[in-house]
């Protein structure tokens, strides 16, 4: 049994995964939450899935000797490529972004087809389309690529033409095939949530999986009673691998307010 009164770990290749700590934040008001942001080697997405899983053993690791009670692998390539390693090697409770995504896709779709958007490393990995067929075989799922999200999340375009052609050029296939649901597999993705959701139109419903990874976390806490009951204010701490001045500006637009200085370590 873990310390209830331990922080939840999240790590993610860089900023995205911050999405997930502000609807942690949001859900869990008395948690604490420790997150590392791996900027030296960013982007997971074009590694390879032997890399990938190295990169994410050895973050975790870092937040475990911060004495964590659950960690939140929220970056959906790691997930994708090493959520399983983890479990295997780590002795505290490992969840990933993609599994809640994709069980909540399951549980919206009216007609039986879905969409994924994500990195390339994510849709090629084809991970959320075998978690959906795991749960309902009969659904169809399409999958688009779309890298150029990132860098527009990033930047703060997440409104008006730019990122609304942007949008249009990458939904229009999914939109083809009469897509009823939409999952952002991509924890940038929900800063475009607005425009994506203009493009894609009323007639699709969009899955967010960093709010729906903040549901399973707190769901597991009162399964393995980790919930914390202690009276003082919850505390955040940031960790980078690389330019934390950058992280913190950039980090800021991802949680929704000004964050407490990054703090610098080594992976």
């Amino acid at each position: 049994m873990h310390n209830r009164h331990g922080a939840i770990g999240v790590f993610d290749s860089g900023v995205g995964g911050l999405t997930v700590v502000r609807q942690l934040e949001a859900r869990l008001p008395s948690e604490s939450v420790i997150y590392l942001g791996d900027t030296a080697r960013v982007p997971y997405g074009t590694k390879s899935p032997e890399t990938v899983i190295r990169y994410a053993e050895s973050c975790a690791r870092l937040l475990l000797e911060r004495d964590i009670k659950l960690l939140v692998v929220a970056c959906n390539t790691a997930s994708a490529f090493a959520i399983d390693a983890l479990r295997e090697r780590l002795d505290v409770p490992v969840l990933g972004v993609i599994d809640p995504g994709a069980q909540a896709a399951v549980r919206t779709t009216q007609r039986g087809r879905i969409g994924v958007i994500g990195t390339v490393g994510t849709i090629q990995s084809e991970r959320y389309r075998d978690a959906i067929h795991d749960q309902n075989p009969d659904l169809v799922v399409f999958s688009q690529p779309c890298p150029l999200f990132v860098p527009l999340a990033e930047e703060g375009w997440l409104t008006g033409e730019v990122p609304e052609s942007v949008a249009t050029t990458y939904l229009g296939p999914l939109l083809a095939e009469n897509i009823d649901t939409l999952v952002l597999g991509c924890t940038h993705y929900p800063l475009l949530k607005d425009t994506i959701a203009k493009v894609a139109g009323d007639a699709v419903t969009l899955v967010d999986s960093a709010e729906e990874t903040a549901l399973v976390v707190e769901h597991s806490l009162d399964a393995m009673d980790l919930r914390c009951d202690h009276p003082l204010i919850p505390q955040f701490r940031f960790l980078v691998s690389d330019a934390p001045a950058n992280f913190e500006k950039v980090g800021a637009h991802f949680l929704g307010h000004v964050m407490t200085e990054a703090e610098w370590v080594d992976v």
